[in-house]
């Protein structure tokens, strides 16, 4: 995973969010969905950091 797909997420994450704000409840749908794929390129991302620093610190 990288950086540049988290970005990509959140930016779905915020399109879907304002379509549900504007009443859209499928969008809800999708938008929790892109919470749920954020969540887990997030936890990708911080296994990939410690598994550097621990190289770095060997």
């Amino acid at each position: 995973m990288s950086m540049q797909e988290l970005l990509s997420e959140v930016e779905a994450l915020k399109s879907e969010y304002e379509k549900f704000e504007r009443g859209n409840k499928a969008a809800g749908t999708r938008a929790r969905k892109s919470l749920q794929t954020i969540k887990k390129i997030a936890q990708d991302l911080r296994t990939e950091i410690q598994a550097k620093k621990g190289e770095e610190a060997a």
